[in-house]
């Protein structure tokens, strides 16, 4: 049978989209590549701005998906050991993020989209898409290797930088973005008490971090050097003493390590978000760094967007899904911009002394010029929504 949408992807950009059109009236039929216990339990970190949550808000969804999300409070960042708290939501006017693992977000998306009737396919293998600039049509195949075929109104391509939909589109229809920004992030995940504030450390030994995840555990993050050394391979100890130098606390208490990860630091923008009837959301469409978290967040407002756009046109109005990609990528580049700024004021970059003392003027500035700290927390709780 037909439906409206067809949505390749159960991630948080897939998933929102597909809650949305849900509560539009708008039929959808989602597809995912990975099993169900795969898409629940693969560990994202997660923060929602202010923006995110409302979102949810306004589509009456919060009570399923926000329960029990504590609301961001103080930044801590440390410069060579010395603490520094910024009240981001006070800097704000009052506009908080929430703490929500990315992992915790998919799994009640999913299970609000299950219990309102929605169609999610697990396991849909070699999907492919046809004539999107006409009729489109969405094959794959199941688990059991029957292959099915699913004709649309439209196609939503939410599956990540890796996935089918950015790939199914003319080279000569994309203009394509990348930057590497020379610097990798090794993370672990600890039993280790959490810190009172997510943390940030900034020094000439390399960038550190630490927050929360439970109320015994902490992922803690160390900058490394992409090609010259593996950090996987230091000894446990070994990445515990440079926690303890980068965060400027002798004393942080060691823990058994659960989870090993190497988080590529790199951006990446294609352009436009749209082919025919497919439109790009999320990861196929745009990568960004992790600083200012603004990955999720950036995945959950192009679904936001896509979601009205989508229900506008088929009910007979297509000027918001002609202005979809030129909307996200406005919001896209801000966001790029900022995640750069961010990174270079708390990275050492290769030992300049120019450019370490150009971080740190931007760092001091944060607590020096109120204008200044109010336009980072401004970023930090995200662009107002225009749609």
């Amino acid at each position: 049978m037909p439906t409206d949408v067809v949505i390749i992807g159960a991630g948080p950009a897939g998933l929102t989209l597909a809650n949305l059109l849900q509560r539009n009236g708008i039929g959808c039929v989602v597809l995912e590549a990975r099993d169900r216990s795969y898409v629940e339990e693969r560990q994202r970190a997660g923060v929602l701005d202010h923006y995110g949550g409302r979102i949810f808000e306004e589509a009456g969804l919060a009570g399923q998906v926000l329960a029990g999300a504590p609301l961001e409070t103080f930044l801590e960042l440390r410069y060579d050991g010395e603490p520094h708290l910024l009240d981001v939501p006070a800097l704000a006017g009052g506009r908080a993020g929430r703490i929500v693992p990315q992992q915790l977000l998919v799994r009640r998306l999913l299970a609000a989209f299950l219990a309102g009737g929605g169609d999610l396919r697990f396991e849909a293998g070699d999907v492919a898409v046809h004539d999107l600039t006409s009729s489109p049509r969405v094959t794959y195949t199941d688990a059991s290797g029957t292959t099915h075929e699913l004709a649309c109104s439209y196609v939503a391509g939410c599956d990540g930088f890796h996935g089918v939909s950015r790939r199914s589109i003319p080279e000569d229809e994309l203009t394509t973005y990348t930057f590497d920004h020379g610097i990798g992030w090794y993370t672990v995940l600890a039993d280790a008490p959490p810190p009172r504030h997510p943390l940030m450390a900034i020094g000439r030994h390399g960038f550190a971090a630490q927050f929360a995840r439970g109320t015994a555990a902490s992922r803690f993050y160390l900058q490394y050097k992409p090609g010259a050394e593996d950090p996987r391979a230091w000894p446990d100890a070994e990445t515990w003493d440079k926690l303890r130098v980068r965060l400027g606390d002798p004393d942080l208490p060691g823990g058994v390590i659960t989870d090993r990860e190497i988080v590529e630091m790199r951006s990446f923008v294609a352009e436009p978000m749209a082919y025919g009837k497919m439109f790009l959301a999320g990861d196929a469409a745009h990568i960004i760094t992790p600083m200012g978290a603004k990955g999720m967040n950036l995945a959950i407002a192009d679904a936001h967007v896509l979601a009205g756009a989508l229900t506008s046109a088929l009910r007979g109005d297509d000027t918001a899904l002609r202005d979809y990609s030129d909307v996200c990528l406005r919001r896209t580049w801000d966001y790029q911009e900022f995640s750069r700024w961010f990174t270079e004021m708390v990275h050492d970059t290769e030992g300049d002394p120019f450019r370490r003392k150009l971080a740190k003027a931007r760092f001091d500035r944060l607590f020096t010029n109120h204008a200044a700290g109010v336009a980072f927390a401004d970023m930090m709780s995200g662009v107002e929504l225009v749609t």
